[in-house]
């Protein structure tokens, strides 16, 4: 038989059996779908985390105090960063560009009748920079409103809306931060949530000075943040933060540190293991699927092989080779599995929001060939069968 004419007979047999060929492509539907769910979650989540890392800044590493041990034992009082510690690590530690301190409080800010209680950061000018913002709106306050001790603001991307305002008619308003009144000269971007408490576009920008001497009277810091060189140079960075802050903490040599320093990344860490947990999980669906798939298309075959068993002692009688019979039943399956995996429903159209998705045309490709990999290993066990039934047809 020739292969135009057995690929007739695999077509004429779908059409006369639209049904059952529906129920046959209906494994793959699902399982092809899900495959190609599970790769764009996935991918989508694995990127989500990169552009977390990307917006808290790759090169960034966080000083922040921790506790002062006494012959390994901790005391009960927090060591604080002060405005030296920051001083010393800008002067005196390599492979660092820049230096910002962070003083910082929960206060409560009040414009008319309306009053939240937000985080307010006492900084200097380069923390835009260093964090990746943009001013969308308005200009960020100068060294010169630094030293002067200026009442001047920079707000985050959310605290307009939690006045019922808009970033552009926020600049010039003037707002009371503990009774004391500033005006709001710019407008952070938005950054979003990193997946902590913290939502970083409910907080606003005062200079340092001014938060020092006018709001929060003190000079001990939050944190301290070290831009590094370059990605490269990260560990040296760390070492010399180390080496920096334990001379100016006067640490002997085999006393704890009394400070934490982490990287960006590895604050991300915990979110990268669950993206990676979550994608196993996925995949182990898609498998299912795509096993129960395979099971449906042998038992469809097998019963649609069963049913033309005198058929083929016939074909077999007449010259028929086993590969021409064979070959006969999995263009019947090789013509089913395409067309359901192309037919698959889009599973990825509709997702939680805050969830990405990533697709990709090669992932459909890929599936459509594992489709008809999966048909074709389906369908061997029935054609096994049609051997055994030609030959009772034959002693028939």
């Amino acid at each position: 038989m020739l292969l135009g004419e057995i690929v007739i007979v695999a077509l004429e047999a779908l059409r006369a059996n639209k049904l059952r060929s529906l129920l046959t492509m209906l494994g793959i539907i699902i399982g092809v779908g899900a495959v190609i769910t599970m790769v764009a979650l996935g991918s989508g989540a694995q990127k989500s985390v990169q552009d977390r890392i990307q917006a808290l800044g790759p090169t960034l590493l966080s000083v922040y105090p921790g506790q002062s041990f006494m012959r390994g034992v901790a005391s009960g009082a927090r060591v604080s960063l002060t405005l030296d510690d920051d001083t010393a690590l800008a002067n005196n530690a390599r492979y660092i560009t820049a230096v910002v301190p962070e003083l910082s409080a929960n206060l409560q800010v009040q414009q008319g009748n309306q009053n939240v209680n937000v985080n307010i950061v006492g900084t200097t000018p380069a923390y835009a920079s260093m964090h990746a913002y943009t001013i969308t709106a308005g200009r960020m306050f100068t060294a010169g409103d630094d030293a002067a001790r200026r009442r001047v603001a920079v707000v985050g991307s959310a605290i307009p809306q939690m006045f019922n305002s808009n970033r552009d008619a926020m600049i010039g308003q003037e707002i009371l931060i503990r009774g004391i009144s500033f005006e709001i000269i710019g407008v952070l971007s938005e950054k979003g949530s990193q997946g902590s408490f913290f939502n970083p576009d409910e907080q606003i920008l005062v200079p340092l000075q001014t938060a020092r001497y006018r709001l929060i009277g003190t000079d001990r810091l939050r944190s301290i943040t070290a831009q590094a060189t370059d990605l490269n140079s990260m560990n040296l960075a760390m070492i010399e933060i180390e080496r920096v802050l334990r001379r100016q903490h006067k640490i002997r040599p085999g006393q704890d540190n009394d400070f934490q320093i982490r990287n960006q990344t590895d604050i991300l860490a915990t979110f990268q293991q669950t993206t990676e947990t979550f994608k196993y999980l996925l995949a182990g669906i898609a498998a299912v699927s795509l096993l129960v798939g395979g099971i449906g298309i042998m038992n469809i075959m097998l019963v649609s092989v069963t049913e033309r068993t005198r058929e083929i002692g016939v074909r077999k009688a007449l010259g028929a080779t086993r590969f021409n019979i064979m070959f006969q039943f999995l263009a019947r399956c090789h013509r089913a599995v395409p067309a359901g995996a192309l037919e698959h429903p889009d599973f990825t159209a509709r997702h939680p929001p805050g969830l990405r998705v990533q697709r990709s045309g090669g992932v459909v490709l890929r599936d459509l060939a594992r489709a008809a990999g999966g048909g074709a290993r389906s369908d061997n066990r029935p054609e096994i069968r049609i051997e055994g039934g030609t030959r009772n047809s034959r002693s028939g």
